[in-house]
This record gives structure tokens, C-alpha cells and sequence, in this order.
């Protein structure tokens, strides 16, 4: 399984990104070359490439994703934003070659004030001006959540675009879980018919990344918002199917849940906790004592009867009602966490270790 997280460059670049990656036990991540909300960029001569390559031939990652800056938008009817997306996207791919990616990950466009057949048409002609014959990297086009006027949110829209680009060979898609359950989709109850329903209209082998993040959304919510794995309502059993599913086989699958902790300036990744849940290799990644904290929380929660899923789907439930959200705006898991610290369940355990059970536990690993 390739499997990792978005990760940063940093001081280091590609070097760091790796050394990033290595220390959750990652098989494969995700960078952005430089921030994503901006056009400032560190030449890749500077970037420590080599460096990087180096580590990851090592450690046998062979896989990487680049991920696009948010600030491209192809959709746009601006001449000035479009652009600005077609000369950076541009940019973009040859920074990503120069270190061998095979996927660009792309966020398609908004329409803003036009409609959806404007951004689709738009999007499709910047993707030409871009794509040429000699281009070894792949705009990845990303499935997204139909937030405001995004296009993406739809297997239609995506195959729309693909049939309008004459290169389309250089066209994958990125699968993001979270993104197509707040679209709609039944990736949960019925991840195959989603699968069937995508081969018909684009084809499963056009799939070159997945991006694997819990929701904190219902189902067609539209709103793109994720959480860690077992803390959302798509939930770890699903997501554990998806990244196992024929269609993720050779395929990067890439983490993009959110650092979590009390303090907003002090939190942490649950990566690390994450790859080895999806892996099976939590024995082999955390001492003995892990298995044993995990298992007394599930004690814990037995005696409050606590039930991992029925807990998560009914408090992300309260939070659609407003008064109850302005009552107590605590998400399901710091509920959860504070449940376990008032009664000093793990004693001594950090903030952070205390989290990383809870998401093990929330994978029901003590149940199987």
C-alpha cells in the first residue's frame, strides 16, 4: 500500500517533506512546492531535491504527490485570474517533473458569477493552453464537496471537462473521500456502486490519487470539511474498504486529516496513528502499552455506554442544531477526550497520546 500524508517543505525542501513523511510511516505523501495560497517559490534548484530522493530510495517510497496551489482557479471569467492560473499551473508542472511526480493534484475552477457549463468550458481551455504532448506529470482534477461555485462536484462535471481537453491523456482524477460523501455520494453503504457509477462515466483507471479524510458533514452537505479517520461520518470502516479497494491498489492514498488539540497554536497530526490503523502495523509502529491504553478506554466507554459510531453520528447530529452548538460547541471527539481526562483514564498519557488512542479506538481495533 502507498500510503502518507500532506507533509512540508520547509527549511530543507524535498529533504524535510521526506523526513516528514519517514517519521509517520508513510509510504508515499503529498507537498505543495511552495505555500498554497500564494505565488512565492523557492527555486527547485535550492530545494534540496537530490538530497530528498536520496532518503526516499532508501526508505522504498517511490511515489509522491504535488498537490496545486488553491489560488490557481481555471474557472474564472477574469482574463487576469485566468491567467495568472494557466502561466502558474504551468510553473507548476515543471517544478513537479523536476522531481519526478506523476500526479499534480488540481482543484478544477469556480465559476463565481457565471454557471457551471462557463466553468466547465473555461476550465477545459486553460487545461489546453497548459497540458502538451511532452508533459510526464498528470493534472490530477480533484472530486470536490460543490462548495459555493465549485466545479468538480459531479462525476459529470469531471468527465465533461476531460472530454473537452485534447490531451486528456494527461488528465487523472484525485478521489477524495470526504469531498465526494458531502457531494452526495454513498461511499459508505455503497462504495462499489459509486465505483461502478465513476467507471461508466470516466473510467476507474483514470484514478491516479487518492485522498482519504473522514467528514464532518452529512451526506450532500456540500461542504467540504474533514476529520481525522472514525471522528466524521463516513467513519473507519468505510474508509479502511476504500483504501483497501482494488480501485487504491498501487495507487498513492493520501491523508489530509486535520491536526487536532485543544490549544488552536499547539496541535498535533494523528498520521502517524492513522497510516498504522489503515496498515495494520500498529503493534509493530507503538510499544506494547498502546493496545493495552486502547483497550482500557474501550472498558471506559462500555461502563458510560459509549458506542464508537452511535456516540459520533448523534453529536455531529446536536451540532446541526444551533442552539445546542452555541450551548456546547465541543466536536465528538474533544468530548470524547475530555471524557477520558476528567476521569483520568490514561494517566500521565499527553494530549497527544491520549488523541491517537482515541482515533485507535474509534477504528474499533479492539473489536476485532
Amino acid at each position: 500500500m502507498k500510503i502518507g500524508s500532506h507533509v512540508s517543505f520547509s527549511k530543507k525542501g524535498l529533504l524535510n517533506a521526506v523526513e516528514e513523511a519517514i517519521g509517520y510511516g508513510s509510504t508515499s505523501f503529498m507537498v505543495y512546492t511552495g505555500a498554497p495560497q500564494n505565488t512565492r517559490r523557492k527555486p527547485m534548484e535550492e530545494q534540496y531535491v537530490d538530497e530528498g530522493l536520496a532518503l526516499m530510495h532508501k526508505h522504498g517510497i517511490e511515489d509522491i504527490v504535488v498537490h496545486a496551489p488553491y489560488i490557481i482557479n481555471l474557472g474564472s471569467y477574469k482574463p487576469d485570474t485566468f491567467e495568472l492560473a494557466v502561466t502558474f499551473l504551468a510553473e507548476e508542472i515543471r517544478r513537479a517533473e523536476y522531481i519526478g511526480v506523476q500526479n499534480i493534484v488540481l482543484h478544477p475552477g469556480a465559476y463565481t458569477d457565471k454557471d457551471a457549463e462557463y466553468g466547465i468550458n473555461r476550465i477545459a481551455e486553460g487545461l489546453n493552453e497548459v497540458l502538451h504532448s511532452g508533459q510526464t506529470a498528470k493534472i490530477a482534477l480533484e472530486t470536490m464537496a460543490g462548495k459555493g461555485s465549485e466545479i468538480g462536484r459531479s462525476f459529470e462535471e469531471l468527465a465533461a471537462i476531460i472530454d473537452k481537453v485534447k490531451l486528456n491523456d494527461k488528465l487523472s482524477i484525485c478521489f477524495d473521500t470526504c469531498h465526494t460523501h458531502d457531494a452526495g455520494y454513498d461511499i459508505v453503504n455503497d462504495f462499489d456502486g459509486v465505483m461502478e457509477q465513476f467507471d461508466r462515466l470516466i473510467g476507474i483507471d483514470r484514478i491516479g490519487v487518492f485522498h482519504i479524510n473522514d467528514s464532518k458533514n452529512f451526506r450532500g452537505a456540500g461542504k467540504d470539511r474533514h476529520a481525522p479517520l472514525g471522528a466524521g461520518l463516513i467513519g473507519f470502516d468505510a474508509i479502511h474498504y476504500i483504501a483497501h479497494h482494488d480501485a487504491a491498489k498501487n495507487k498513492p492514498v493520501i491523508l489530509e486529516t486535520p491536526w487536532i488539540g485543544k490549544n488552536k497554536n499547539d496541535q498535533s497530526p494523528m498520521y502517524e496513528a492513522e497510516i498504522a490503523l489503515l496498515c495494520g502495523t500498529t503493534l509493530e509502529r507503538f510499544d506494547g502499552t498502546f493496545l493495552e491504553d486502547v483497550a482500557r478506554l474501550g472498558s471506559f466507554f462500555a461502563r458510560e455506554g459509549i458506542d464508537r459510531r452511535t456516540f459520533i453520528v448523534q453529536n455531529w447530529e446536536r451540532l446541526q442544531d444551533k442552539k445546542a452548538k452555541k450551548e456546547d460547541p465541543r466536536e465528538p471527539l474533544e468530548l470524547l477526550f475530555d471524557r477520558v481526562t476528567a476521569e483520568d483514564v490514561l494517566p500521565g498519557a499527553s494530549e497527544e497520546g491520549i488523541n491517537k488512542r482515541l482515533i485507535a479506538w474509534l477504528s474499533g481495533i479492539i473489536e476485532k
